[in-house]
């Protein structure tokens, strides 16, 4: 893919992302695809990564992200984000809490014959569940 495609597709899932479209987000991936994260653990292919969109669409309905660097290089490309919502929809089978939260993340693919053939999302998971009171910390 060319740089100009890859932004094109990077500009293209945030679109999706605004509308909170899971099949939208899902199309971007390879079929054999692998997707390792903190909240989703690793799963591969596209309809378990359309699975995962919808769950945390459903828990957090008015989730936005926003792109703060998008950083490339042949195939791999690096995206730093800013994410925020609030847990309205209930999470990890648990209840909603109407609480917000809001986290920086920077998720790392890999791209193969214009998919998403692999994907890494890397944040504070542990903080994410402080902010929607899933987990209970003491201060240190």
């Amino acid at each position: 893919m060319t740089r100009e495609e890859i932004v094109a597709l990077f500009d293209r899932r945030q679109t999706a992302w605004d509308n909170l479209d899971a099949e939208a987000l899902a199309n971007d991936y390879a079929d054999d695809c692998r997707i390792e994260s903190p909240a989703g653990g690793t799963h591969r292919g596209r309809i378990a990564a359309q699975k995962v969109f919808e769950a945390v669409f459903d828990a957090f309905l008015d989730q936005k992200m926003r792109t703060e660097s998008l950083v490339i290089d042949g195939n791999l490309v690096s995206q730093l984000v800013s994410i925020e919502g609030t847990n309205m929809g209930g999470f990890l089978g648990l209840p909603p809490s109407g609480k917000p939260f809001h986290l920086s993340a920077v998720f790392l693919y890999e791209l193969k014959d214009g998919r998403i053939w692999r994907e890494r999302r890397i944040y504070d998971f542990t903080g994410l569940l402080t902010q929607i009171g899933v987990l209970k910390t003491k201060p240190a």
